[in-house]
């Protein structure tokens, strides 16, 4: 019962902070929209050349004859109901725009962050404690790693196993497009994890696990890396937001369908009813992966479930 009632305390702390995200993303994309230069109207409409009469319809949508206080309300009202605007560029709802190409943009970010995961956790749990030249070894691959920007990764992997090679598809492909996304990030979480492993490697419980016949490996798995482990997640939670930014740049190097060519093509467009949908849809996102490694915490850590 106390394990219960703890899990529901953090989930309960994360949805109150998570409604003030929220609510600061709906207020910041209000705020760019009337701040930005020119009437508001003329903003919506962009370069797409309307009549006067389809002008004041979108005059009248907006409540752009109300006061600001009044028109943010009345926004704020719609985006709790769901909707988000009309594109008129794509002359469909910004909902209908974003729910038709966010679900390939959810599949690289998350195939990117599994594999990020994968490799991280065995190269660390491998190299941490070993010679000092294993360790400068791969700290200095890492740093390649972390150093190298998505898009210029993507063009490396498709020019060697694409153009040279032929082992993949140029474009459409799922491989190339997650390894590129997930290097920098497999850098990063690298260099945490071995930090975490190799104090945990010094505490008094493996002294003690060893004592009692438990293999090296063993010892690590089962008991280091469980303690290691909630630093990263914290951690992962941001780069979370970093696969979903990256994923805008490394969809168009490998020409996938996805948030990120709908958002690129928004912004040259001006179509900013879509471009401030995927600030709000992308802060909700966030916010769930920040519930869902909350409760993850509590797993991982047990002396959390008995925590008042």
């Amino acid at each position: 019962m106390t394990a219960r009632r703890t899990v529901a305390g953090r989930i309960a702390a994360r949805l109150g902070t998570s409604l003030l995200v929220l609510w600061g993303a709906v207020t910041v994309a209000f705020a760019a929209l009337h701040l930005t230069p020119g009437d508001v109207a003329d903003v919506l409409i962009g370069d797409s050349t309307v009549t006067p009469e389809v002008r004041a319809q979108i005059v009248r949508e907006y409540g752009l004859d109300r006061p600001v206080p009044v028109q943010y309300l009345t926004y704020l009202g719609r985006v709790l109901h769901g909707d988000l605007g009309r594109s008129y560029q794509l002359h469909e709802s910004v909902g209908e725009a974003i729910g038709s190409q966010i679900g390939p943009s959810i599949q690289l970010a998350l195939t990117a962050f599994a594999l990020a995961a994968t490799v991280s956790v065995t190269v660390a749990t491998l190299t941490a404690k070993r010679r000092r030249w294993v360790r400068g070894l791969f700290s200095g691959l890492e740093l390649v790693g972390v150093s190298v920007p998505s898009f210029w990764a993507g063009i490396l992997l498709l020019t060697l196993f694409s153009f040279t090679l032929g082992l993949f598809p140029v474009t459409g492909g799922l491989a190339l497009p997650a390894v590129a996304l997930a290097v920098p990030v497999i850098a990063v979480l690298t260099q945490v994890l071995r930090e975490g492993l190799e104090i945990a490697l010094d505490e008094p419980f493996v002294l003690t696990a060893r004592s009692r016949g438990m293999g090296d490996l063993a010892v690590r798995v089962r008991h280091a890396l469980r303690h290691a482990l909630l630093p990263t997640v914290t951690l992962a939670g941001w780069l979370v937001g970093v696969l979903f930014g990256g994923a805008v740049i490394v969809e168009q190097v490998f020409s996938r369908p996805g948030i990120g060519r709908l958002t690129l093509a928004a912004v040259a467009g001006k179509d900013l009813p879509v471009v401030m949908g995927v600030v709000l849809v992308s802060a909700a996102l966030y916010v769930v992966v920040n519930i869902l490694l909350d409760v993850l915490y509590v797993v991982i850590d047990p002396r959390l479930r008995s925590a008042s």
